[in-house]
């Protein structure tokens, strides 16, 4: 529900009020701690120990721009301020004991007004006390395997844990800004970084249990349109529409419609858009029995069934690429323009393009490899018309819509895309007929990735790939979230359904460098037309956060799959060297050679171990030693400094199986020195030897009394005024000959013997020569 104008207006007094309070004696404002966000240079090891920091001003902007759709968020954000306190603070401390104060304030105030909902007194979810919770839970009980054990002692919360890791852990890139439709809002210059919370399992629930309620919670699909159905035809063809399906066979003779055959006719999942029997046996019995009115109603049997034996079968299996093969074939053939046959053949699985992710090439692509001339890398406006939706077999297709669509190299794994253009063919050949360009998202197999990368469950990756489908590849609409949502809720309609896929993205794929980055700003993945609305996919909030689980590489275990992608480290490029696409190569750090051969050589037995277990803290999108030379690069290394490698990971060499890498917590590293030349922690592999220490020179203070007064001979000397020669050769000395005083300038030996010695002032000088002066008048 959004804030009303009086509920505002009721927060805004409340914030009034915890920034005007004073203690019992005194005029000192308790809020002033907490205004602002503590400074993230002087205090960094606050941001890694508190998930949400907050503070008042942030709050109280975000009320003022109208970024709450819910009051309790509000509320949430302010008593985040004084929970983070508590925890960070030692109890008794002057901070803690004005947190607690304040949050009693809060409190207290909040519940006086009837407008506000009634607030939440325990711990928000994204609490420290919940997320470290959490993390205490998640430590390996002593009967658990070694192997599972000492894996997951490599677990860090960053916020993480568990076998359900956070998204922060993806990848070490820049931070990026989250916006969070519906609910709490970010402070600006916060990252979702800090903005995380823990893992599920807080010890109110499972994970799976929360999103279950929700899922269960939540509306249900309505099921098929009315628009974009086969347009009325022969009742015959329709007899042959359904023979077509039933005996189609694959290339070495199987019969692929016994998997349609496998779906028992009563209604599999509460799911569905329908709860009635039905199979295709059925459907070929009302046709042979003439009961459709329409080629409408046979057209929504068929969607139907296909809809049904998708959520029979596991995705990514063979019967499942089966029932979608099929169902392209069906679309192909009630299409203006059907294939010849039968029998039915095609080179690409019915798709309409020639390949799909990993192998597709974008227009006048270089590369040897792959198809080129499927994809570009813009979004094109030649022949057609653009539009708002189209509409295809009770479907309707707007702008942002993520689908699934066949995939010519793999039926089992439809291609994810989002769409970015609607239109209608200007093409003469293909007058009117509607059609969508969508912007690929890959899936982990369709990429190169290091062996011992892990990978959120249903994660996709979005690429720059642009392609033009017809409708007739549109497999089912879907869903697809970036982290910072898919984390805290799921979807509203008409966005999403249970039961529709859903899928969620962290990163970006850069297919020509094989390289993952991590998305900076959202924004900017989807069309343009979509960004700045506040309505564009808002959520159901979860009770907390949760974590999707992870998994390890497609390429490895025993059930490794096949290309297109595949194990292979990122590709190196030259600075400033052109790419396909556009842009140029990025200056990166070379890595270490033994860290790259240490992942080359890792065995498949033991990376599929460590991917079985799920809890290493990163996924490494880069090798391990290339998140050593990037942390020395962002800590700077002072001229003249040792740069030679000195990790464990080279020390070590080649290792037989992956190193797991073990990042120290915060509250950890806080006793321990830090090198003043490269910030790194000073941590050695045994402790000190026990020797006594030689004791420190000690003297008395006679000697030191004569110490000080020498030194302060010294400088009283150098004070005294000096008489040079004319040549500026030294120190003179006054001697009379004759009527007149000559310099005498000692020679060099002279000089160091008489190092030692004051010289004589002008004023004694001058009364030498006046007695010697006066003595030889008397003579």
């Amino acid at each position: 529900m959004a804030i009303t104008p009086a509920q505002k207006s009721a927060i805004e007094d409340i914030i009034g009020i915890l920034v005007a309070a004073t203690p019992s004696r005194g005029k000192r404002q308790l809020a002033g701690m907490f205004l602002e966000l503590v400074d993230r240079s002087d205090w960094p090891e606050y941001y890694g120990v508190i998930p949400e920091p907050r503070c008042i001003n942030g709050v109280r902007a975000n009320v003022e721009k109208n970024r709450y759709k819910d009051p309790l968020n509000a509320y949430t954000d302010l008593s985040l301020v004084f929970w983070n306190a508590l925890f960070y603070n030692e109890p008794g401390s002057q901070i803690a004991t004005d947190a607690e104060t304040l949050k009693n304030i809060l409190v207290s105030e909040w519940q006086k007004r009837p407008v506000l909902p009634s607030p939440r007194l325990s711990p928000p979810p994204a609490s420290p006390q919940k997320v470290h919770k959490a993390l205490a839970s998640a430590q390996p009980q002593p009967s658990q395997p070694a192997a599972a054990a000492a894996t997951a002692k490599s677990t860090q919360s960053d916020p993480s844990a568990n076998s359900k890791l956070a998204p922060s852990q993806l990848a070490s890139s820049p931070e990026m800004d989250v916006d969070v439709n519906g609910m709490s809002p970010e402070p600006e210059g916060q990252s979702e970084e800090a903005g995380m919370g823990s893992v599920a399992g807080d010890g109110d629930g499972d994970s799976e249990t929360i999103i279950r309620q929700l899922e269960q919670s939540l509306p249900r699909w309505d099921g098929f349109g009315d628009s974009g159905w086969m347009s009325e035809i022969n009742k015959d063809r329709l007899l042959d529409l359904v023979v077509a399906i039933k005996s189609h066979k694959d290339i070495v003779g199987n019969r692929l419609a016994v998997v349609l055959e496998a779906v028992p006719e009563e209604p599999a999942s509460p799911l569905l858009s329908y709860q009635s029997h039905l199979s295709l046996k059925i459907i070929e019995g009302r046709v042979r029995s003439g009961s459709y009115e329409s080629a409408k109603a046979f057209d929504l049997d068929m969607a139907r069934l296909f809809e049904k034996a998708r959520r029979w079968h596991e995705p990514c299996t063979e019967p499942y690429g089966h029932v979608l093969l099929l169902q392209r074939l069906y679309q192909a053939l009630t299409s203006p323009s059907p294939p010849s046959g039968p029998p039915y053949t095609s080179a690409t699985n019915f798709a309409s393009i020639r390949a799909g992710p990993g192998t597709a090439r974008p227009l006048h692509s270089a590369d040897a490899e792959g198809v080129p001339g499927v994809t570009t890398f813009r979004v094109s406006n030649k022949d057609r018309t653009f539009m708002e939706e189209v509409h295809y077999k009770g479907w309707s297709i707007r702008l942002a819509d993520w689908l699934h669509l066949s995939n010519p190299d793999d039926p089992s794994r439809p291609i994810v895309g989002q769409v970015f253009k609607p239109w209608l063919s200007e093409d003469p050949a293909k007058k009117g007929q509607p059609g969508v360009t969508v912007c690929w998202y890959y899936r982990p197999e369709q990429t190169f990735h290091p062996a011992h990368t892990l990978f959120m469950e249903k994660e996709v990756f979005k690429t720059s790939h642009f392609a033009d489908h017809p409708v007739e590849d549109v497999i089912e609409k879907i869903a697809c979230q970036f982290t910072a949502r898919h984390i805290r809720g799921r979807p509203l309609p008409p966005f999403w359904y249970p039961g529709w896929p859903l899928y969620v993205c962290h990163s970006r794929y850069n297919d020509r460098e094989r390289l993952f980055v991590k998305i900076k700003n959202w924004s900017s993945c989807i069309p343009e037309e979509v960004r700045k609305k506040d309505d564009f996919m808002p959520i159901y909030a979860f009770e907390r956060l949760v974590y999707p689980p992870k998994v390890g590489s497609p390429f490895v275990g025993k059930n490794a799959v096949k290309g297109p992608g595949g194990i292979g480290e990122p590709v190196e490029r030259a600075e400033g060297e052109k790419i396909e696409g556009g842009g140029t190569g990025r200056k990166r750090t070379k890595r270490n050679n033994a860290a790259t051969a240490e992942s080359s050589s890792s065995s498949t037995a033991a990376i599929a171990a460590a991917s079985s277990s799920a809890t290493l803290t990163k996924p490494a999108y880069y090798p391990q030693a290339q998140q050593v030379a990037q942390a020395q690069k962002a800590h700077g290394t002072a001229p003249g400094t040792d740069a030679k490698d000195r990790t464990m990971l080279t020390a070590a060499g080649n290792l037989s199986v992956p190193a797991v890498v073990d990042k120290l917590p915060p509250e950890t590293t806080k006793y321990f020195d830090r090198s003043p030349e490269t910030n790194e922690l000073l941590w050695f592999g045994a402790p000190p030897l026990n020797v006594a220490r030689p004791p420190a020179v000690q003297h008395s203070l006679t000697y030191l009394h004569y110490l000080a007064r020498k030194r302060k001979e010294t400088g009283k000397s150098r004070n005294r005024m000096r008489v040079r020669t004319p040549a500026g050769q030294g120190y003179g000395r006054g001697l009379i000959r004759g009527q007149r005083v000559v310099l005498v300038v000692p020679t060099e030996r002279r000089l160091k013997r008489l190092r030692g010695t004051v010289p004589p002032t002008v004023t004694e000088m001058m009364k030498a020569a006046s007695d010697a002066v006066s003595g030889q008048s008397e003579r």
